[in-house]
């Protein structure tokens, strides 16, 4: 093959070598070492250690292209170096997290590798069945298909209720379960993550819209939607005195 149309790939710790040099120009290109870990979703780590730099990268990524682990060099070397990475790095390596099947890819490792802990649906107080019942009958004509319902293990103040595609579950705080806490916004919580399985993410190029424009219209259709509102402010507001 004529040298000037040979193709040269880069190894990934090439990659990570060429990116540090460009990034900290002054400062001696330290061993790299990289492994392909099997992570339940996409964190990487890298951490510079007997000056050694170690970066442990989620296997679902060990073959993307070399743009995208150029990418998140960038985005790990900055970060290590308490630097605000660059934007079009960000968007780019957004982008291929965003792409279908890489979401397939992640759902998949989540659901495999990541344990999903939480309490029982019968709390103390709210039985988390008994709810998702009536709020199916009263806002979904009964068709949708139950998930997986508990409460958290900590009683969280910040996260009062999630969905996790993965393992397609509901899990409310437990924050929620005790008798100071009104049945409207118990309710409300629980129909606003109902919501998420008739309102999936929409995956927009380097965007995620978790609460879409149909989302937020028909989070407003619940019955009493300003009065639960204010009544969950409120009540998060007394948790945090």
């Amino acid at each position: 093959m004529p040298v000037e149309t040979a193709l040269f790939f880069e190894s990934v710790e090439q990659i990570y070598a060429r990116v540090f040099r460009t990034l900290k120009p002054r400062t001696p290109v330290p061993p790299i070492a990289i492994r392909f870990r099997g992570y339940a979703n996409a964190n990487s780590r890298i951490q510079l250690e007997n000056g050694q730099l170690r970066v442990d990268i989620s296997d679902v990524l060990e073959t993307a292209p070399a743009p995208i682990h150029e990418a998140l060099a960038s985005i790990l070397i900055a970060k290590l170096f308490a630097k605000r990475p660059d934007k079009a790095c960000l968007a780019c390596y957004r982008r291929y997290l965003n792409r279908a099947d890489i979401r397939r890819s992640l759902h998949s490792a989540k659901r495999e590798r990541g344990r999903k802990e939480y309490l029982p649906a019968g709390g103390q107080v709210y039985d988390l069945h008994t709810l998702f019942e009536e709020l199916n009958f009263e806002y979904f004509h009964g068709l949708m298909a139950r998930p997986e319902l508990g409460w958290s293990l900590r009683p969280s103040r910040t996260t009062l209720g999630h969905y996790d595609p993965s393992h397609h579950v509901i899990v409310l705080s437990r924050l929620l379960d005790t008798a100071e806490a009104p049945l409207l916004i118990v309710k409300f919580v629980l129909f606003h993550e109902m919501l998420h399985l008739r309102y999936p993410t929409e995956h927009r190029g380097s965007r995620r819209c978790v609460h879409t424009r149909e989302f937020q219209r028909a989070e407003q259709t619940f019955a009493q939607f300003k009065e639960a509102k204010e009544e969950l402010r409120r009540f998060v507001e007394r948790r945090y005195r």
